[in-house]
């Protein structure tokens, strides 16, 4: 059974600004002024909920993504 990851969203707002979604919500968990705000409090929000963070780009699309969750391409510890 694949369970559906969480994440959070840095989206440009309507009439301006930034606002952070949760996946597949239709409404903003927190606008903001700036992207830099809004990146700083996703990201510590994802930290604590060891959720994905997609940042995206003015024009909507992904500029970046971060997983504080279970990263789906880990890294192989080398000896």
């Amino acid at each position: 059974m694949n369970k559906a990851r969480k994440s959070q969203h840095v989206v440009p707002a309507i009439g301006g600004g930034w606002s952070v979604k949760k996946e597949g919500a239709t409404r903003a968990v927190k606008h903001f002024p700036t992207k830099d705000e809004a990146e700083a409090w996703a990201r510590a929000r994802s930290i604590k909920e060891h959720a994905d963070l997609v940042i995206h780009r003015l024009d909507g699309t992904i500029a970046e993504k971060n997983y504080f969750g279970n990263d789906p391409h880990p890294t192989r510890d080398r000896k």
